[in-house]
């Protein structure tokens, strides 16, 4: 399925902002990048994944859409998910937050 941005969708918005030391930046964006690659585009219920760095280099931003918040759950109780996310806490402060989308404008 290819990832579109719409309202009234039953997709589950994953998003992940990451504050990170500007001299690790690009550690994690590869951290993230690999884990998309080889772990979480092989689960149930995955649909896409985007990650962002910031210009400033302070932030790196995982958004991710899924079929349900239940798939979500499902990936977090895997085993392999915990050293990953130690990796991850290694370099950086995740905030996690659930989302639906509620507005979309194009230009």
């Amino acid at each position: 399925m290819e990832a579109t941005i719409r309202t009234g969708s039953d997709v589950t918005t994953l998003v992940n902002v990451f504050t990170v030391e500007p001299d690790n930046q690009q550690k994690l964006v590869q951290l993230l990048k690999e884990g998309t690659e080889t772990f979480f585009s092989k689960q149930p219920g995955f649909i896409s994944s985007s990650v962002h760095a910031s210009k400033e280099g302070r932030r790196a931003i995982n958004y991710s859409q899924w079929a349900s918040a239940g798939d979500i759950e499902n990936f977090r109780r895997d085993p392999r998910f915990a050293p990953y996310i130690r990796s991850l806490a290694a370099l950086s402060k995740a905030e996690t937050i659930l989302c639906e989308v509620v507005e979309v404008n194009h230009a």
